[in-house]
């Protein structure tokens, strides 16, 4: 089982996998993944892989279509504690 932070993010960026973004939304209440799900997921993980941060709403709005009240509602939580989380990225610093 990966390593997670005190606030339950994932510690090792690279130990992701679908199979835990499953586990720990289900954790977070959500009960399946969908295509908009794994949309969001996506580019949260290719924007961290390439730039080493989070991306900021803005911008995760503006690349994946979703307005953020969208996004609220495939992720509760919200874009750092839900969305991120489930994604594997490792906890912002400042609100992603």
């Amino acid at each position: 089982m990966p390593a997670f932070d005190d606030k339950g993010y994932l510690k090792d960026f690279g130990a992701w996998n679908r199979d835990l973004a499953v586990a720990i939304a289900a954790e977070d209440g959500i009960e399946a993944l969908t295509e908009d799900h794994w949309r969001v997921i996506d580019f949260l993980r290719s924007h961290q892989a390439e730039r080493g941060v989070a991306p900021m709403v803005r911008v995760l709005c503006k690349e994946t279509g979703f307005t953020l009240k969208e996004i609220y509602t495939l992720f509760p939580n919200g874009p750092a504690k839900g969305a991120c989380r489930v994604a594997g990225l490792p906890r912002p610093d400042s609100c992603v």
